[in-house]
């Protein structure tokens, strides 16, 4: 998996970091399309002392619940955080006041304006919104793992599990020790990724057989 990160992050121009515990977090949206699931990954990869890649993949959520889909905060619609790569984003802070998360500092572009039927169909068809929203990296419950997303997240990216989300502090904590208190946040969209790759080994079928895939869909 993490020659596989590495590639697609290199490929889109993204910052990878290489020195020893400054973290990647890369949020993989997954290829299903219904809410209220904790079906994406939060992937988060770093070298240590001694130059060995470490590699964690954590289940999570990228995207709002049902309850924030159905009674959305914004006027606009409920955010979907946009794929991109966001620089220096994040810092440790306090979710809600409460206990301790990377939380938002500086602005990310947000999707708004979308069907609100608990089918995403296509994460870049609404309204693009860049700013300070507070979307943060939390946890569900305070224990346990939680099946159902539902008020959990209202855009921001969410560990089904308390104990993978109290490690990735620890790293975090690590983090902030050596580099200070910013960190990058990137999120990717597994169906995007595959449609890419259907289309280059489309043209590499294409050219390999001298255009006539090509004709033969217009014929």
């Amino acid at each position: 998996m993490l020659a596989k990160s590495l590639q697609i992050l290199r490929s889109k121009g993204y910052e990878v970091y290489k020195e020893p515990y400054r973290l990647n977090i890369v949020g993989y949206r997954s290829r299903f399309v219904r809410s209220n699931r904790f079906d994406d990954e939060i992937h988060v990869f770093y070298t240590n002392d001694s130059g060995k890649w470490i590699y964690h993949i954590f289940k999570a959520t990228t995207d709002p619940g049902q309850y924030w889909l159905e009674h959305p905060m914004h006027p606009k619609g409920t955010a979907f955080l946009k794929k991109g790569q966001y620089i220096n984003s994040h810092s440790i802070g306090l979710h809600r006041g409460v206990y301790k998360a990377l939380v938002q500092r500086n602005a990310v572009s947000v999707i708004r304006n979308y069907e609100r039927k608990g089918l995403f169909k296509w994460f870049e068809s609404g309204t693009v919104d860049t700013g300070r929203f507070g979307i943060n990296i939390h946890r569900a419950r305070q224990q346990g793992s939680t099946k159902v997303i539902d008020s959990f997240s209202a855009g921001c990216l969410v560990f089904a599990n308390a104990e993978d989300f109290k490690r990735f502090m620890q790293l975090t904590t690590e983090h902030q020790k050596r580099y200070g208190n910013t960190f990058t946040v990137t999120l990717v969209d597994f169906r995007d990724e595959r449609r890419r790759r259907l289309r280059t080994i489309a043209w590499g079928t294409v050219l390999a057989t001298g255009g006539l895939l090509l004709l033969n869909r217009w014929n």
